[in-house]
């Protein structure tokens, strides 16, 4: 028996019935011949950490614009952190943490340079729209690997598409990191406003406080206890905190994530990849080889799509310098 199949024999022995079993899985796109040592789950959570496109999450806005200072979540952090909770979540359920760790670091790999505000801009430019969700399987589906894409499995493939509020994932894995994402981002949007100064601590709503807690320890706590004994048939939060949870996220919303000061960079970001864009669109032979293939086969927009969305904020702006703004003359 190998490693894989007696790690397998252990899903079956102490997984919950709700669980997805590595063994059962519904495969990939393309067959494989199985590995030794590591399940179908784990082999998809360790391509996704060694792409290219999970490396460019390090240098990717969470919600604040090339914020002064080390401590604010990148893309990435918010990843790590998202598969943080999720894990704690999947072991106390007796659901795959494989499987759920996978999903959850895959899940924003599509996500624009600059957050939402370039996910925005990219939705308004294009006529087919732009949903980071759809581009992180599109990433693992075709991006990666020189167009080869990473064959992930299936269950892993809907867990990130599906990871977005009002979707429905096919697995319970899947549904722990859609609600792991909303407890995440919400608690780490808090402290980094509060970082920022967007907000203090005292102006969050009282009864949320009361229910949820003061800090983010105690608000991640009181989450995560709340959807463990909820339980695994129906994953989600209980009534009362559901409620409050959704009290703080308007509360953030009209507090944060419409700030005036919070987004005063956004318009630059508009103007920045437009003209990205436009240029690109203009000069197709002028992106990497890769993407001038995918102009071949697909079209200009998807091309000039595709280049753009995986770019990092960094890399977006050292472009759009090197191509708008005049360079200083070497004198020998």
């Amino acid at each position: 028996m190998t490693v894989r199949e007696r790690t397998q024999c252990l899903e079956e022995q102490i997984l919950s019935p709700y669980a997805a079993k590595s063994a059962a899985s519904k495969g990939r796109q393309k067959p494989e011949e199985e590995c030794p040592l590591r399940t179908c789950f784990q082999r998809d959570r360790d391509r996704i950490v060694h792409c290219k496109a999970f490396r460019r999450l390090k240098q990717k806005t969470q919600v604040f614009l090339s914020p002064e200072g080390d401590h604010y979540r990148t893309r990435l952090t918010h990843t790590v952190e998202v598969a943080q909770i999720a894990r704690t979540i999947a072991r106390a359920l007796q659901l795959n943490e494989d499987l759920t760790e996978a999903i959850a670091l895959g899940h924003d790999l599509g996500h624009t340079p600059f957050g939402h505000a370039g996910e925005y801009v990219l939705n308004k430019i294009l006529p087919q729209g732009f949903h980071h969700y759809e581009q992180s399987v599109r990433v693992v589906q075709l991006l990666e690997e020189d167009g080869q894409g990473l064959n992930l499995t299936f269950e892993v493939l809907d867990g990130i598409l599906n990871h977005k509020k009002g979707h429905t994932p096919q697995t319970q894995e899947g549904w722990v990191v859609q609600f792991s994402d909303r407890i995440a981002y919400m608690n780490h949007d808090i402290e980094d406003a509060i970082r920022e100064g967007v907000l203090s601590a005292d102006q969050l709503p009282p009864k949320v406080v009361q229910v949820l807690g003061n800090t983010k320890s105690e608000r991640i706590k009181c989450l995560i206890l709340d959807m463990v004994a909820h339980g695994v048939e129906q994953i989600g939060f209980s009534p009362k905190i559901e409620e409050q949870y959704l009290t703080l996220h308007r509360f953030m919303y009209q507090n944060v994530y419409v700030n005036p000061y919070a987004k005063k960079e956004e318009s630059k970001v508009e103007k920045l990849l437009t003209e990205l864009y436009e240029y690109f669109s203009a000069n197709p032979e002028k992106m990497p080889w890769e993407y001038t293939e995918i102009y071949k086969k697909e079209g200009c927009e998807r091309a000039v799509c595709d280049y753009i969305a995986g770019m990092s904020d960094e890399y977006a702006v050292r472009l759009f310098e090197k191509i708008f703004v005049p360079q200083k003359w070497d004198v020998f």
